[in-house]
């Protein structure tokens, strides 16, 4: 009985542990890589939301507070905690939805990211790839324009 509940709790510890090396490497300040239809980087966004180009230039960050700024920090929108994508002029522009779906401002279907980091558009083609970004993130790069 007693090896049976130190066996348990090792377990417990292992999974624990798991969990936080797959978190934490993610998050572990690595640039996570996005990806055209062809598989050929396009960019790239850091565990901070710092984006940055093929050529690995500066081209904005996605702030912890929705702000959405370009790389001379001038403000070019805002992803806000329910999904809303707004412009500079906290205009509503479309919304991410929790599953990765994504919509315009019409409420039209714009496309999807998955959970395996495959984004598709509204005509189910693939357009590209987002492999351990957040899926936010990756909508906002794909279907905003925010970082051209």
């Amino acid at each position: 009985m007693i090896m049976h509940r130190l066996m348990k709790h090792f377990m417990k510890a292992i999974v624990a542990f798991s969990l936080f090396m797959a978190v934490g490497v993610a998050q572990a300040g690595y640039a996570q890589t996005i990806r055209n239809n062809s598989n050929s980087m396009i960019a790239k966004i850091e565990s901070d939301g710092t984006v940055r180009n093929s050529s690995n230039s500066y081209i904005g960050r996605i702030y912890s507070d929705g702000d959405i700024r370009d790389g001379s920090n001038r403000l070019l929108g805002k992803l806000c905690s329910n999904g809303d994508v707004r412009d500079s002029s906290n205009s509503y522009m479309g919304k991410i939805e929790s599953d990765g779906t994504v919509r315009n401002r019409s409420n039209a279907y714009l496309g999807k990211v998955y959970q395996d980091g495959t984004v598709r558009n509204s005509s189910n083609s693939v357009i590209g790839y987002a492999k351990d970004v957040p899926m936010r993130y990756a909508a906002l790069y794909f279907f905003f324009d925010f970082f051209d």
